[in-house]
């Protein structure tokens, strides 16, 4: 490989050549050197085999990621050039990485072809970059867009180092936890004891010993016969109705959500030497929160918390954040009641202590009513008394599900867009506004623009939280690379060669985040913390007075909530 130093025109400053092998070093001395920005295809290619090897750069631009915000991006008012090298538009296998520090540009170019989405040769690799840059200078806001991209590709970098250092994860614990769900591990595919004997008594209850209850058609059809009128065996369905098949049966569902998403198989499967090690997606949904595409770290379900535990001599602090997107909701709008409703405390009480509504129960509800266009029940009978108290946040979102509703794209506060709409479903909003339109297309193209609505007016805050939490986690990230190192005979070994001696993340999920870090530093945590809090919010919302107050625990397991 050949590590190439451009400056900002692309004049050739320096160069050196590796093999494979000497990357790491390699790049560990420029890191140390020049502390430069990685501009590199794919951070989650690169930077794991970097971390096995002990190294940790501070900094990166990811192509991809950033490519797609870019050729989406209502503020790029010329986005033909990156829309045209849709090459990009893939997760690339192997990536080439390129580095940039301010004014210098950094590369590592393969010295021979690979196969993958984008070709090997340094020179395409700069003109995306070059592409990227020529966007952002000349987008209409590129402050912003800036920010997005910033916060975007140190996500990349979260992402990889939370697999390398992994979850501190207890197999007896969870192995208890399952038991006392299930009943003891049974041979492989026979099923626990416990839902052997919930499944009988629903068997016994529909009076239909044969029935399969993993098979929603037959297990429809044996609710039917037993005079149990759903559309459907979902939860919800189920619960509307008395029958002594009902309860066991839902106790089964139970456990074999539990059992097949995180039983022993699992177990087996994602945790070893102490650490479970998800595969995290940044960007992975379209409001830019992230996905998971290898063990569910983001469906963790609360009864498995306790098997989060801390090494001998570390702590686990814990911290979510206190109804991120209604805040931010209120500081995108610059709504002033509704920021002084959350003033310090919960949000919601503040509404019931505005005389909004009487429970607390009923201003989540409206609430959420108001992110999610909820438009009946009680989430109907509390919007509009959230309009008339909240008129600026209201207006924020109402508006976004209009343009929604009329095809038109949104936009999160730093500049992520909406995907645009299909052709197809614009021909259908025109046809459904024909004089000879019949009355079904009509209704239908009518519920089409509702759904459009209400996605749109959720994209603009969930996505807005989502960057806030990018914000937050790059921050802290920077506040513990400066803590100091332990000494060896404290490490948590199990972390791998970069963080088993220093504080750092273990886990994230949309609205909290978790540090491992040494008994000693658990405090100096907990401030980093709520420092990168607040600073998220001066950084996204400067001149604001919304505050994102946390629920933050220190211990050395995580509570079950």
């Amino acid at each position: 490989m050949r590590l190439v130093a451009l400056d900002a025109d692309g004049g050739r400053l320096d160069e050196e050549e590796t093999g494979a092998d000497g990357l790491p070093a390699l790049v560990a001395r420029w890191e140390a050197e020049h502390s430069p920005r990685w501009v590199w295809s794919d951070a989650a290619a690169w930077s794991p085999r970097l971390l096995a090897a002990g190294v940790r750069v501070q900094r990166c631009h990811d192509l991809r990621l950033v490519h797609r915000i870019l050729r989406h991006s209502a503020l790029v008012h010329d986005a033909q050039a990156l829309r045209a090298a849709d090459v990009w538009d893939t997760p690339l296998d192997p990536p080439e990485p390129v580095r940039d520090a301010g004014a210098t540009l950094f590369d590592l170019e393969a010295t021979s072809p690979r196969s993958g989405a984008v070709p090997s040769d340094l020179e395409e690799t700069l003109a995306e970059h070059a592409r990227q840059r020529t966007a952002l200078s000349r987008a209409e806001d590129p402050a912003r867009l800036r920010l997005l991209v910033a916060a975007e590709s140190a996500g990349a970098l979260i992402a990889a180092e939370l697999q390398a250092a992994g979850i501190p994860w207890d197999v007896t614990e969870h192995d208890r936890i399952l038991t006392a769900a299930l009943g003891p591990r049974p041979a492989p595919g026979t099923p626990p004891s416990r839902m052997v004997a919930a499944g009988a008594e629903v068997r016994a209850a529909l009076d239909d010993p044969l029935v399969p209850l993993d098979s929603p058609p037959k297990l429809l059809r044996a609710l039917h016969r037993a005079g149990i009128d759903v559309p459907s065996t979902s939860q919800w369905e189920l619960q509307q109705h008395q029958h002594p098949a009902i309860e066991p049966l839902l106790r089964y569902k139970k456990m074999s959500r539990l059992l097949t998403a995180n039983g022993w198989t699992w177990l087996d499967e994602w945790v070893h030497e102490g650490r479970y090690r998800p595969v995290y997606v940044p960007g992975g949904v379209v409001t830019g929160r992230w996905a998971s595409s290898g063990g569910g770290a983001l469906q963790i379900p609360r009864q498995l918390r306790p098997a989060l535990r801390a090494d001998p001599g570390w702590r686990l602090i814990s911290a979510d954040v206190s109804q991120l997107e209604p805040r931010v909701l209120a500081a995108m709008s610059g709504d002033t009641a509704m920021i002084a409703a959350g003033a310090g405390k919960d949000l919601y009480s503040g509404i019931v202590e505005a005389g909004i509504v009487q429970t607390r129960q009923e201003a989540k509800i409206g609430v959420l009513g108001a992110l999610y266009g909820g438009t009946t029940g009680d989430s109907g009978r509390v919007v509009p008394r959230l309009r008339r108290n909240f008129p600026a946040a209201m207006a924020l979102v109402d508006g976004a599900a209009a343009t929604g509703e009329r095809g038109g794209t949104v936009t999160t506060w730093l500049g992520r867009s909406s995907p645009a709409l299909e052709e197809s479903w614009s021909q259908a909003q025109r046809a459904a506004n024909q004089v000879d339109a019949a009355a079904g297309q009509q209704e239908a193209a009518r519920r089409s623009a509702r759904e459009r609505g209400r996605f749109t007016r959720n994209f603009v805050v969930q996505g807005t939280a989502a960057e806030w939490a990018l914000s937050w986690m790059a921050a802290l990230r920077l506040q513990l690379a400066r803590f100091e190192e332990v000494p060896e005979t404290v490490a948590a070994a199990a972390s791998g060669p970069v963080f088993s001696r220093r504080a750092h993340l273990a886990f994230f999920l949309h609205d909290e985040v978790i540090v491992h870090a040494p008994a000693e530093q658990a405090e100096a945590a907990a401030t980093a913390i709520r420092e990168a809090a607040d600073a998220a919010g001066r950084l996204l919302f400067p001149g604001s007075a919304i505050d994102f107050p946390l629920d933050l625990k220190i211990s050395e397991r995580s509570a079950q909530k």
